[in-house]
């Protein structure tokens, strides 16, 4: 499930962390990059959860409506296309999905009630939204293609749930994005024919051809933080008109994760670890990062102390 960006962008992260605490172990720091890394999955299956409880606020309007004295002809006779759809049946019904959702205790929209409702207000307005009411078709791969429209636009960008999932989880802070679109996947796959099970932590659980993915980032984190002081000081005398106080952590922290793997990951081309590192520089520094990254980037790699090993 995790990409190798994903990875990196853990690694470094935890790495940060570790700075900013300075009493973090490496291993304990090790943990957290397992539990960080396990939270993006079981954010995956929270927002696939959401299906059935969005459905059931469709639901529960209709129901309201049902309770009017003058109903008008549409209210006395709803579409009731949007909460017959054939995905939220499929995951009520899905024992495994269920029974791992229940487990880690990931069934929790009825808390965020108010946020489906925002949610669903929102989608009533929307054409596409009222091209599948009006479509005469009626298939599952129809009702996955809506929900990836709303997986897309509605869960997007929004304050209020990205409160309540900070209030939920600390690792679920960035997360959203990379899990709704593993969500929009997911629904591709059963709009085919496929069916749900739990995808793999790792992609190199599912290709035997990969480097072992938890090994990598692993032993990314570990030299990180070992080679930590000698690389910072080879970046602060690559910019000696800049007081080192003056250097941003998380460039640093960047930094150091990408040299780390320039120097211990033989098989990863050089550009590649640096064309990564640019673009994670991207959201989680300032505004001149990228340029900063990947100017120091550059320089250091071509210095014979960061060969590959």
């Amino acid at each position: 499930m995790l990409n190798r960006r994903i990875l990196r962008i853990k690694a470094f992260k935890e790495l940060f962390a570790i700075e900013m605490s300075q009493e973090k172990s490496l291993a304990s720091a090790q943990k957290e990059l397992d539990a960080a890394l396990e939270s993006t999955r079981n954010l995956y299956l929270f927002m696939l959860a959401s299906i059935s409880p969005l459905t059931a606020v469709a639901q529960d309007r209709i129901n309201q409506i049902q309770k009017k004295i003058n109903k008008t002809e549409e209210e006395r006779n709803p579409n009731l296309k949007f909460v017959n759809n054939r995905l939220a049946k499929m995951f009520d019904a899905d024992p495994d999905f269920q029974k791992i959702v229940k487990k880690k205790g990931l069934d929790k929209w009825g808390a965020f009630d108010l946020i489906l409702r925002k949610i669903f207000a929102s989608i009533q307005t929307k054409e596409y939204y009222a091209r599948y009411m009006a479509s005469a078709e009626s298939s599952l791969k129809e009702d996955c293609e809506l929900f990836i429209r709303i997986f897309e636009e509605e869960f997007v960008d929004r304050e209020d749930l990205e409160v309540a999932l900070e209030d939920m989880s600390l690792y679920w802070n960035d997360d959203l994005a990379y899990s709704l679109s593993y969500c929009c996947r997911t629904l591709e796959a059963l709009g085919k024919g496929g069916s749900w099970k739990m995808p793999e932590l790792y992609l190199s659980d599912t290709k035997s051809s990969m480097e072992d993915d938890n090994l990598f980032v692993h032993r990314l984190l570990q030299q990180a933080y070992t080679n930590y002081e000698a690389y910072y000081q080879a970046i602060a005398s690559t910019v000696p008109n800049w007081d080192s106080d003056r250097l941003v952590g998380t460039d640093i922290a960047l930094i150091i994760t990408a040299l780390a793997e320039i120097v211990y990951f033989p098989n990863i081309p050089v550009n590649v670890s640096i064309n990564e590192y640019v673009e994670i520089s991207k959201y989680y520094g300032t505004a001149k990062s990228s340029v900063f990254v990947n100017g120091i980037l550059d320089n250091l790699s071509k210095k014979e102390e960061f060969k590959k090993k």
